[in-house]
């Protein structure tokens, strides 16, 4: 056996020409760069602007000091308002944040007992840091202004010996809080016995000195919520357990009700103070200019200088580095103001209060240097509130940060997670089965299964094999066709590869992998051990006994994997364990809930690396709304066609799926690269709706013709969020054929359209049942969808501007001359066939290409010519230029593509007009249209020899000597009393799997029978609503149109008249005339795109956060020698 399973190449001949199989598109070293940038970036800007924060707020304290020459005492108020602007400013904005998601999200209303509690707490922190700033620290001097803040951590220290104390774990944090508490309390009496020994005389002096440590005492209430958590699961208190639970469910309406508190109470305390301090509020309205600009930078800087270092503060723990650029910046901006006053009262006993302060402040966030993080962690999993401190920011994000996240580890991880992928092949070239191929070998490398071990993710392979058997004459079965045949090859020249990459060259080469051959009643299944130990399993289905095509198979991987081996198989074994006496040694299933497992659709010529799997399972993993995740897709290939689309995906990807993401929900996750949660593809009206056999003209349409948008449909009406995920890569193969391209377009263009129109119909309905989807999220989807389906009339436009800029015509001749040749090509499609529209497609799409080129010169010479670029032809193709160059400098990894976009814009008509009109005048055309040609031919070098092939035959295609379901053979051939017993357990399992796929070919995938008739209404159906459809779509045009042409026949008072400039900003006498209707489409399209763009921002940094923790957390691949194949083969690897 193992010599058959070895090389028959003789020792000379060992020379080997091996694909690339590490990732060489990733430019990790750039990454790895950029991750030190950022962090270092990051840790300066907390330090920066915590140290802003600080100074300012103390500037607007001196202002309103007594002492201070810079205010005359009459004005004081003015820093005042000032100082509570800054302790109302974080409210403010949390109580805008929790109103709009009270109003676009579920909301649940609190008990009366947890709002009162609530509510008293925030009464006293509100009073106490009103007192603190505005009425007593005024009063005191700089040193003690400095550091009676680090005070705050009073009761947060008293907290954590009793949240550690109730704890049943012992907890080293238990003597430092301790000591902290102990500091901080001793801080305070030396203070009071500053004030009161150095003049006992000075009652209203000793007043503010107790009105300070009363209020700041009342501030460290603020974060209760840290420890009550905690108390409340170590006790058997009822009412602090449902506090807790109230506090996070009903989150947004308390934090309304306390915002609201918060801005009420510092509002009195400030309006009631200066009344009580003889002074006048009338001095507001009168401030000299000078002073007012000050305070106005003053407060400025302050306000913006909080909230970012609250956004940057996040930003470092979400990159996992707290230490260095969280905890370290943030003591650093902390002591920078204290290490100057102090030395020079260093005798004084003001010293060692601040002293104590200090170092209690540190004690009591010690534990912060120990926490332990996802990699991608929830705002709400770091900081217990999110309120921010804007008097005292450095206090408020150390002791805001979550006290329980605690470990040993430094990197914690979450439940363990079981991911199926699944491909699904038809026609791919060997190149493209290589790919793929290399793809899951690379993984099973990456994360290998060990016996006896249990890993973070575990991966089963499986390939869908579409149509792969023929029928040959004079045979008594079945044979497997030359794609199946050629998939077997590279499957075992893969394998070898993986196996022998890093031996010798001279030394025994395995070349056929360990395996196992099944016939299944949907055709026969190959089962390969990679050399890692983790399956593969290739599915291939015969069209005459299961039904076959793209949907049909993901229905039978979705109900095979989430029905039968997740559920079924489960459960039955379960049974039979019980039956066994609790045997706990025959747990051979994996005990995996449907939240834990994984769905990675993949197409047959994808290229992914390890990587980007991990990064879309992070976002499952940690985000349980999540359905689906979908990565970066990027065309491969040659060619112009090819060019066009990568610039396409490009702009799609940068721009339109950001937006969805961060706005609303991604509408399409494609099914090339995509990540799917098994509970969600298992909820109510998801798999089984996705099961509906198209049985009307627009079924076609929507459910066939664009699978993966439909299946994104269904979850979003079942409230699920579908999100995109940047920092994932993938590569797939694009048309590199005109026809194939426009083809491949034919079925995405009217599926879009049907889904989006299905989406937009229940659009309340979905608002109410999707917490990520709000009416106005879908009034944006609305003009999107309006804008592309005014797209052929808008081109039609810009190329009848282009004509007048090049025949200096009058407007409405050449929207005439550009109305015609489209009207021609539109009326004639209907007559001619498929193909010779393309064809007169691709001549027109030359043409027109010309047409842009001249005009695009022409608009440049005319900038040049008139000295100026107010026409509105300059101004859309400047500010496109800028707008994609900008927008490509954002993405340094595919800054190249740019120069694509030359290719993008000349195509625009082809794209936009020619390729409307064929799409949907070929609506009822609802064949496949790609990948129906031969295979290509593989390079001699590259193909497995004869006798290699010779081999390969002989272990894998013989399906008439393959084992059925149900009579497996065993490679172990004795057997111990537990092995025996799961022996017969899997012999069972094996005939009722082939029961489950005969009840499942029956339900849901028998093969539909050819009926003429039925096939000739249908058709009929099709065209119809071919017709309807088209009808509608260009009557929409041609109204927009007729529109247009009757304001430029018009007088010119209908148009908005703009002054014409030069370069210097100097008006030339002269004016533009702009007619108000493309004035208003232009707007819209303008602020879709500035939309678009600060979705796009705020995706980046998104995405640079995942980059830099995946690179903190996760071990390149490039790190883990895993040589040795795990030799072992078992049946049972059929079942895991």
């Amino acid at each position: 056996m193992e010599d058959k399973r070895t090389s028959s190449k003789r020792s000379w001949d060992a020379c080997r020409e091996v694909p690339p199989l590490e990732d060489e598109r990733t430019p990790w070293k750039m990454l790895k760069l950029l991750k030190v940038l950022s962090l270092c970036v990051v840790a300066v800007l907390v330090f920066g602007l915590a140290l802003c924060s600080k100074t300012s707020f103390l500037l607007l304290v001196t202002l309103s000091n007594e002492g201070t020459k810079t205010l005359p005492d009459g004005q004081k108020p003015v820093a005042l308002l000032c100082i509570g602007c800054v302790l109302i400013a974080s409210s403010l904005l949390l109580l805008l944040k929790s109103v709009w998601k009270a109003c676009h999200k579920s909301s649940k209303m609190p008990d009366k007992r947890t709002v009162a509690l609530v509510l008293f707490f925030e009464f006293l922190v509100a009073m106490g840091a009103a007192i603190l700033t505005i009425v007593a620290m005024p009063h005191l001097d700089i040193v003690t202004n400095v550091t009676i803040l680090n005070g705050v951590a009073v009761l947060s220290t008293l907290l954590q010996v009793i949240t550690q104390c109730t704890a049943k774990q012992r907890n080293r944090f238990l003597v430092p809080s301790i000591t902290a508490f102990l500091l901080i309390l001793l801080g305070y009496v030396l203070f009071l016995l500053l004030y009161i020994t150095k003049d006992p005389t000075d009652t209203r002096r000793n007043i503010w000195a107790g009105l300070a440590v009363g209020a700041s005492f009342l501030v460290s209430f603020n974060w209760w919520e840290n420890y009550f958590k905690l108390i409340s699961e170590n006790s058997r208190s009822d009412f602090l357990t449902a506090l807790s639970r109230d506090v996070k469910e009903c989150q947004n309406v308390v934090h309304i009700l306390s915002s609201l508190v918060r801005i009420a109470v510092t509002a009195g305390v400030l309006g009631a103070y200066v009344p009580l301090d003889k002074m006048d509020w009338a001095i507001v309205t009168s401030i000299p200019s000078r002073e007012t600009r000050i305070i106005g930078i003053i407060i400025g800087v302050q306000l913006i200088s909080s909230a970012l270092c609250h956004w940057f503060s996040l930003v470092a723990c979400k990159m996992h580095a707290m230490r260095r650029c969280f905890i370290l910046p943030l003591y650093l901006a902390n002591q920078s103001l204290s290490v100057v006053p102090i030395p020079l009262q260093f005798f004084s006993r003001s010293s060692g209060s601040a002293a104590c302060w200090c170092i209690g402040l540190v004690l009591a966030t010690l534990h912060l240097w120990f926490l332990s993080l996802f990699r991608i962690q929830r705002t709400q999993d770091l900081f217990v509130r999110r309120l921010y401190e804007g008097a005292f920011i450095e206090q408020s994000l150390l002791l805001n940060t979550r006290f329980d996240i605690q470990t040993t580890e430094k990197f914690k991880s979450l439940d363990p997670v079981k991911v199926f992928l699944c491909a699904t092949m038809w026609h791919e070239t060997p190149d493209e089965m290589m790919n793929i191929l290399i793809s899951i070998f690379r993984l099973d490398k990456y994360r290998p299964k060990k016996e006896g071990e249990a890993g973070d993710v575990t991966f089963e392979g499986h390939i869908f094999f579409d149509d792969a058997f023929t029928d040959v004459a004079g045979s008594r079965g079945a044979h497997v066709n030359q794609y199946a045949e050629m998939l077997v090859n590279i499957i075992a020249e893969v394998y070898s590869i993986f196996l022998n990459i890093n031996n010798d060259l001279f030394t025994k080469k395995q070349q056929i992998p360990d395996q196992t051959i099944v016939t299944t009643p949907y055709g026969g299944r190959l089962v390969v051990t990679m050399p890692h130990g983790n399956t593969l399993t290739v599915h291939y289905k015969n069209k005459k006994l299961i039904r076959h095509k793209k949907r049909w198979s993901q229905v039978m991987y979705l109900y095979y994997l989430l029905g039968w081996k997740e559920v079924e198989v489960k459960n039955e074994f379960e049974v039979r364990r019980e039956k066994t006496n609790g045997h706990k040694t025959m747990n051979i299933f994996p005990n995996l809930e449907k939240k834990n497992t994984y769905i990675l659709a993949l197409d047959g010529d994808t290229d992914f690396t390890p990587a980007a799997v991990m990064l879309l399972i992070d976002r499952l993993k940690l985000y349980p709304q999540v359905g689906a995740v979908c990565g970066r897709i990027h065309p491969t290939g040659s060619g112009p066609v090819v060019w066009y689309q990568k610039f396409e995906y490009a702009v799609g990807h940068w721009l339109h799926k950001t937006a969805e993401h961060v706005f609303g929900c991604v509408l399409c996750s494609p099914g090339c690269f995509s990540l799917f949660r098994a509970e969600a593809l298992m909820d109510d009206n998801v798999m089984k709706k996705y099961t509906v056999m198209s049985s009307k003209a627009q079924h076609y349409i929507q459910y066939d013709q664009g699978e993966d948008r439909w299946l994104c449909t269904l979850l979003l009406k079942q409230g699920w969020r579908v999100e995109y995920n940047a920092a994932s890569d993938a590569h797939t193969n694009a048309p590199e054929d005109f026809k194939e391209f426009y083809n491949q377009r034919r079925r995405w263009g009217p599926s879009t359209m049907a889904n989006m129109v299905d989406l937009l119909g229940c659009a309340t309905v979905i608002s109410k049942k999707n917490t990520s989807i709000s009416k106005v999220y879908m009034l944006y989807q609305f003009i999107s969808l309006a804008a592309s389906i005014l797209a052929p009339s808008t081109v039609i436009l810009m190329i009848a501007g282009s004509l007048t800029v090049l025949l200096d015509v009058h407007p409405s001749v050449s929207l005439v001359l550009a109305v015609i040749p489209p009207a021609i090509f539109l009326g004639a499609s209907f007559r001619i066939k498929a193909d010779t529209q393309i064809l007169v497609a691709a001549i027109l799409s030359i043409l027109y290409a010309f047409l842009m080129m001249v005009s695009a010169i022409t608009i440049i010479g005319n900038i040049v010519k008139d000295q100026t670029i107010l026409t509105p032809s300059s101004l859309f193709l400047i500010f496109l230029a800028l707008f994609y160059v900008i927008t490509a400098l954002l993405h340094p990894q595919e800054i190249g593509l740019v120069f694509y976009g030359f290719i993008y814009i000349i195509c625009i008509p082809s794209a936009y007009l020619l390729l409307s009109i064929y799409s949907m005048v070929n609506m009822n055309n609802v064949s496949w249209g790609t990948r129906e040609t031969a295979p290509a031919a593989r390079d001699e070098a590259a193909s497995p020899t004869k006798a290699e092939k010779g081999t390969a035959r002989c272990r894998l295609l013989p399906w008439s000597n393959a084992h059925s379901l149900g009579a497996m053979k065993y490679y172990r051939h004795s057997y111990s009393k537990h092995e025996t017993t799961a022996k017969s357990f899997i012999e069972m399992c094996l005939q009722e799997e082939g029961k489950f796929f005969r009840e499942l070919t029956s339900k849901y995938l028998q093969p539909v029978p050819e009926d003429k008739g039925k096939q000739e209404i249908m058709i009929n159906k099709l065209r119809e609503l071919r017709n309807k459809m088209t009808f509608v779509y260009f009557i929409i045009n041609a109204f927009w149109l007729v529109v247009t042409f009757t304001l430029q026949l018009l007088d010119s008072s209908v148009f908005i008249r703009v002054p014409k400039i030069n370069f210097d900003l100097e008006f030339t006498g002269e004016y533009i005339d702009i007619d108000p209707v493309g004035f208003m489409f232009v707007l819209s399209f303008a602020l879709l795109v500035v939309i678009q763009f600060f979705g796009m921002l705020y995706h980046r940094m998104s995405t640079l956060i995942h980059y830099v923790a995946f690179l903190s957390t996760e071990p390149m691949s490039t790190k883990q020698n895993h040589h040795q194949p795990i030799k072992k083969v078992d049946i049972l690897l059929l079942l895991r």
